[in-house]
């Protein structure tokens, strides 16, 4: 019904994973040159997805398109909200009041935001590593300092180390918790104790908490999110974030769902935040709300299946690389300690002797070494060739290294 297989030239249409990747990984520009021509890169970096949006939502557009005026807009109708908090409920058994809900232009910014709103300038934020780099961003642009959280990684598999967190939460400096539901890199799905666990901390200490839960639709079939809302129903210091950017391929759009509780704080949003949204945006994701759930379960499916092919494929090619399958997101985190030292830069390894571009540990802020990240939303076709050369390059830089001791 839906063609995850199909291969779209994103050529000559300003997307971030063609033209950026020299600037955003490598943080150099035109200039830099590769073995490879641009149009022979695997690219498996940034978290947008290789398929198409769904045309329930290209056609949501189109609707709105045809009123042919798009001046100041904002969220005023009922019928986002109700779109929305129906998707919440069906899928997570949650929900949240119309008055809670404010948009932005994406997660990022309103971490940004957020960050300045919740935090004097001698506090401190709080989260787990290995972390989604903007969560340190964010305390590094208000000049805010942060305070890391290492995960507790046994057998492939993260776990949070609560003693560590509720020490460093106890600082009284300490205000607020950026949490990521479910993890990104890892992919961690927080199960309900877990949860439970986080929220005792965060009472105990009385911590602002913003739970980014951006990835929560893009779970693996016999997985279930748990918004940290449902564990804290009547916790007035919880921003939740989510947004459809991830689940249907609307990064680009450029819009996110941010639920504030506490009334104060939301009005400080209201009053410093420049509250337009693109009309477009609106009309595409209240359509993927009210029409998109087929959609969303076959591409859970088809990313299922990458997620096993990955893993076989690893076993099978590069038997000491560690890997898990994710519990949530597209994204694969891949240990290779067993083949490269803490130092070396693997995505330019990888680049310059393969042509595969992806996210290595070291932008995971700390406790990531010798990982990757590998972008798994692409057609099986794309996959199976990143893959085959990941896995050459790794093997024939180890046969080296072997034959150099010999």
């Amino acid at each position: 019904m839906y063609n995850f297989d199909e291969i779209i030239d994103r050529r000559h249409t300003n997307a971030m994973n063609i033209e950026g990747f020299r600037d955003y990984i490598f943080h150099a520009d035109e200039s830099m040159t590769f073995p490879y021509k641009d149009e022979e890169f695997i690219r498996m970096w940034v978290a947008d997805m290789e398929f198409a949006t769904p045309d329930v939502v290209i056609d949501g557009i189109k609707e709105r398109l045809d009123k042919r005026i798009f001046g100041y807009t904002r969220v005023f109708e009922n019928s986002y909200y109700e779109a929305f908090v129906n998707w919440c409920k069906t899928r997570y058994g949650w929900s949240f009041d119309k008055c809670e809900l404010v948009m932005s232009n994406g997660v990022i910014p309103a971490l940004y935001e957020l960050v300045a709103y919740i935090c004097k300038p001698d506090e401190k934020v709080l989260f787990l590593t290995p972390s989604y780099a903007y969560f340190k961003y964010a305390a590094d642009f208000n000049s805010r300092e942060y305070v890391c959280s290492d995960l507790i990684y046994e057998d492939g598999r993260y776990s949070i180390d609560f003693e560590d967190l509720d020490r460093k939460a106890a600082d009284e400096k300490t205000t607020l918790l950026i949490f990521c539901n479910p993890h990104n890199p890892s992919g961690r799905v927080w199960k309900e104790d877990e949860l439970k666990k986080i929220a005792a901390i965060i009472e105990k200490h009385n911590l602002w908490v913003i739970s980014d839960e951006i990835h929560c639709d893009l779970l693996r079939l016999s997985e279930q999110h748990i918004p940290l809302g449902k564990i804290m129903p009547d916790y007035r210091r919880l921003i939740t974030a989510m947004a459809p950017s991830k689940t249907f391929n609307l990064a680009g759009l450029m819009i996110s769902n941010i639920m504030i509780r506490d009334e104060d704080l939301r009005k400080i949003w209201l009053n410093r935040h420049y509250n337009f949204d693109n009309p477009l945006s609106i009309a595409a994701a209240q359509a993927a709300y009210e029409k998109g759930e087929d959609w969303v379960q076959a591409l859970r499916a088809y990313l299922d299946e990458n997620f096993r092919f990955t893993q076989e494929y690893l076993a099978e090619h590069l038997p000491k690389a560690k890997f898990r399958i994710s519990e949530a997101t597209y994204l694969a985190w891949v240990d290779l300690s067993e083949y490269f030292e803490p130092d070396e830069s693997l995505p330019m390894f990888f680049a310059y002797k393969t042509g595969v571009l992806l996210e290595g540990g070291n932008m995971f802020v700390q406790n990531s070494d010798c990982f990757i990240r590998l972008n798994l939303a692409c057609p099986k076709a794309t996959l199976a060739e990143g893959l085959r050369r990941i896995c050459e390059a790794v093997n024939t830089k180890h046969t080296e290294k072997y034959l150099g001791e010999d």
